[in-house]
């Protein structure tokens, strides 16, 4: 019996063996063999790393770019272990919409503009963003005082010293047939008007419906002609009915379209970006107007200090003279220096790989200033580095046109951050979340300021410590709920955010 017991147990043994062996020779050749002959992996040498493919629009877009520009390896991709997400994913990816989409269609009960009761002028002024929100407000007069607009006039004798007409900066003829439900808009006065009597009338600042209707609208009584001899800020945001809102919206963002070459060149310089990879519009304002105007001295050095005060005052039209940098700079007033953008953008966890687009004039003291910002960011492009001088040759002896460029490459890009908060950062910022919530960033310069200071002091280094700081300052900064938005000089992000979007669910 015994016998009989140990034969047993002994076969036993000899069959988990056999079954021990086959298990492990399947596990064997499932690791080295594919199952599927057609199945495919290829052979990764970094995990984290997908496989690229020039595509066909690539390539075009690559054709475009001018021997002179290089290419640059795209950013690199790092495993953000706490997540399991990629951590250039998050720093490209744009805000939630929230289900809010455009609404600049006027209500049914709009009607096309009656009989006209005279002409209204308009001598637009400032930089190419200041006389566009202008010119967007006067439609809006236009319409509410029953006048038929003259194509507005750009302004010629601010800092700039721009000769540009109306027709070389925007779409003429399309901005006249894209307002002819709203606006009666001629090109010039009828001949039996051109010298006649006129009245010339600055428009009180931020006037709502009554002063147009009472006093403006009363002067027909005497003249045919009524010239608006500055056209910004010249309209009250709120408290104005809803369809003549929504028609600034329609005339900012629908039917004030930019010249045909402009928009030819800028979405060149477009594609040529796209080229790099996903890039950033940076918006510098470092430039010798802005720093003179501010009397913001960050940086600079004492005979540049003084060559801008000296600017300051021999400007007539600048009212504030004395300046106090130290004050200014501290409060947030001041522009980011170059240097400054350099170790935000770094403290935000941008890599050195990122493509950067400079939307600027010229650089105030040139690629000395420059110089830190460029060291961190390699692939820093700008309209002049992107084209070639014959393709920019009929916009370079113009700020409004060279502006219109970068404000073509700010609203299509990827990121757009902007080193103050002028005319321009609130237009493009305004303009991209109407297109759908575009990712901007708008600095805290009052806080990064301070913790600036404490890395030239020593007290604080460059690092994770700063990073998390800097990241934990715009956690709230990346999106500005439509709710809460005010603006006390520019149209487009308080009316976009109240007027020119609405919920998906009320059309449902």
């Amino acid at each position: 019996m015994q016998k009989k017991k140990l034969i047993a147990l002994a076969a036993l043994r000899k069959l988990l063996t056999c079954a021990i062996c086959v298990i492990a020779l399947v596990a064997l050749f499932s690791v080295h063999v594919p199952i599927f002959p057609s199945s495919k992996v290829p052979n990764f040498s970094d995990p984290f790393k997908l496989p690229t493919k020039l595509t066909t629009e690539q390539s075009w877009t690559q054709e475009l770019a001018p021997p002179h520009l290089w290419k640059a390896p795209l950013p690199s991709r790092k495993l953000d272990r706490s997540t399991g997400t990629l951590e250039t994913d998050k720093l490209w990816k744009p805000p939630p919409n929230r289900d809010f989409v455009p609404c600049v269609e006027p209500s049914t009960n709009y009607t096309s503009p009656t009989e006209s009761r005279g002409y209204l002028l308009v001598h637009t002024n400032g930089g190419l963003n200041q006389m566009r929100a202008g010119i967007c407000d006067m439609v809006a007069v236009a319409r509410i005082i029953n006048a038929t607009l003259v194509i507005p006039e750009l302004d010629k004798r601010s800092f700039w010293k721009d000769s540009s007409n109306f027709s070389d900066v925007f779409d003429e003829d399309y901005f006249i047939n894209a307002l002819s439900n709203d606006v009666k808009i001629i090109k010039k006065l009828p001949k039996e008007l051109a010298t006649g009597t006129r009245a010339v009338k600055h428009f009180r600042s931020w006037s709502g419906m009554d002063y147009y209707l009472d006093e403006i609208a009363s002067m027909w009584e005497e003249y045919e002609v009524i010239r608006a001899a500055k056209s910004d800020s010249r309209l009250a945001n709120n408290n104005l009915p809803l369809d003549i809102q929504k028609l600034r919206c329609r005339a900012c963002y629908e039917a004030l379209r930019f010249a045909p070459q402009i928009e030819a060149i800028g979405k060149l310089l477009v594609d040529r970006m796209r080229s790099f990879g996903p890039y950033i519009a940076l918006h510098l304002r470092f430039e010798e107007d802005m720093l003179a105007f501010s009397g913001c001295t960050q940086d600079l050095s004492p005979a540049e200090a003084d060559e801008l005060r000296i600017i300051r005052e021999n400007t007539p039209y600048w009212k504030e003279k004395e300046i106090n940098p130290v004050e200014q700079r501290s409060k947030g007033y001041c522009p980011l220096t170059p240097k400054e953008v350099g170790i935000f953008l770094t403290a935000l966890g941008y890599p050195s790989s990122t493509p950067i687009y400079l939307a600027a004039g010229k650089i105030y003291g040139g690629d000395s200033h420059m110089a830190d910002l460029r060291s961190r960011f390699p692939i820093l492009m700008s309209k002049e580095t992107l084209a070639s001088v014959e393709e920019l040759e009929s916009f370079s002896d113009h700020a409004s046109q060279m502006a219109a460029l970068d404000y073509i490459v700010s609203v299509e890009s990827d990121v757009f951050i902007p080193s103050y908060s002028g005319n321009m950062a609130r237009a493009v910022e305004g303009h991209r979340r109407f297109l759908g919530h575009r990712k901007t960033i708008s600095p805290d310069r009052k806080a990064l300021v301070r913790l600036i200071d404490k890395l030239e002091q020593g007290t604080l280094k460059e690092g994770k410590n700063l990073s998390n700081r800097v990241i934990e300052l715009h956690r709230r900064r990346y999106v500005i709920s439509h709710q809460n938005l005010r603006s006390s000089t520019s149209i487009t992000l308080d009316y976009v955010s109240r007027y020119c979007g609405t919920f998906k669910d009320i059309h449902q």
